[in-house]
């Protein structure tokens, strides 16, 4: 990854870019930093200027242009492809005794993937909720039936 450091410097990128790169609020530690400076050996005028280190820009900068590749690159991909090529979902006749699925209702591609294979279906998560419900007047209907036998045990 240190090879992006050594291109944007050999390169000369655009000046866009290098306004990003050279941006006044990044770089206000070195331009307000104490700077030393050590003669070299024959008292000429070369100079060794010690300046803080860039590493840690460096190395944010390598690591964000490796996240963009690995994550952004491959999602633009996707969804450039499901919308060239596949694109969206059409209205068509269909015969008397077929049931679309639950994820034939959307429109687009990457909706139809997502409901598909990552989402509940909606009649699967509605039976849960009335499992839930049933479960709940169940106890409700236990508690009160124990809480009538504890009166009866009690009075007697």
């Amino acid at each position: 990854m240190a090879i992006w450091s050594s291109l944007a410097r050999s390169a000369q990128v655009s000046t866009q870019f290098n306004s990003l790169v050279r941006n006044p609020v990044l770089l206000t530690a070195t331009k307000n930093a104490l700077v030393q400076s050590r003669s070299m050996a024959g008292h000429g005028p070369k100079m060794f200027t010690i300046t803080p280190s860039r590493f840690q820009w460096h190395k944010f900068k390598d690591m964000f242009h490796m996240y963009i590749m690995v994550g952004l690159i491959p999602v633009l991909a996707v969804v450039f492809y499901a919308n060239v090529f596949v694109g969206p979902a059409q209205l068509t006749e269909c015969p008397a005794d077929y049931e679309p699925k639950h994820w034939e209702y959307h429109k687009h591609p990457i909706t139809r993937f997502i409901a598909r294979y990552m989402l509940n279906n909606p009649q699967q998560d509605y039976e849960k909720m009335l499992h839930h419900l049933y479960e709940e007047n169940e106890n409700c209907h236990f508690n009160l039936k124990k809480r009538e036998s504890m009166k009866r045990t009690l009075s007697c």
